[in-house]
């Protein structure tokens, strides 16, 4: 499948899910849009995007117990606020749809977050379905820095880099077989067909 060799487009999402997505850990993000959000909800207007990570808004108690280490020892390391750093360029291969509870306890297995969490995600603006994006993730080549300015500030998702950003030879965060193997898993917890084997 084809990759771009470089890319203006970034959503923002917190750094320690950037980082179980980077990990192979985690392909799914539950989405309904920033609070100053073009149109108030979330659309997946774009379909490959760079992972932007950010700080804010991110906590322990946030997450499930095993993962809440992984964050100590992000934040343990001193941010440069000046700069936005890339690591990871991201494909949303399928976006599914979840309106009910149920479904968002049933995918607990698939995210590094707590189900209180997850359903916060999903009584916000309770009369639109939430947006499970399924991401296919590749790692840059080598780590890219743009300067951070005013305009990517807010509670937003979208944000569109103001100069292109290389991506080099991306390598694929998890195999084809890995990758199909989480997704089938997600699609079963959700009661979905799989794909065939």
């Amino acid at each position: 499948m084809s990759v771009p060799d470089k890319c203006q487009m970034a959503l923002k999402e917190w750094a320690i899910t950037c980082e179980a997505i980077g990990n192979g850990e985690q392909i799914l993000l539950l989405r309904k849009g920033g609070i100053h959000e073009d149109g108030k909800d979330f659309r997946v207007i774009h379909r490959e995007f760079l992972l932007y990570p950010t700080f804010e808004h991110q906590k322990a108690d946030l997450l499930r117990p095993e993962h809440q280490p992984a964050l100590e020892a992000l934040l343990a390391h001193t941010q440069d606020q000046k700069q936005i750093r890339f690591t990871h360029f991201a494909k949303a291969e399928e976006v599914l749809e979840v309106e009910e509870q149920r479904l968002v306890d049933d995918l607990a297995p698939h995210y590094i977050w707590t189900t209180d969490y997850a359903q916060s995600r999903l009584r916000w603006k309770p009369m639109l379905p939430l947006s499970v994006m399924l991401l296919r993730a590749y790692r840059l080549e080598a780590p890219a820095t743009v300067p951070w300015i005013k305009e990517y500030s807010g509670c937003t998702s979208w944000v569109e880099v103001l100069t292109d950003v290389p991506l080099g030879r991306m390598e694929p965060v998890l195999t084809d077989a890995e990758f199909q193997a989480q997704v089938d898993a997600i699609k079963g917890s959700m009661g979905l067909a799989v794909a065939a084997v």
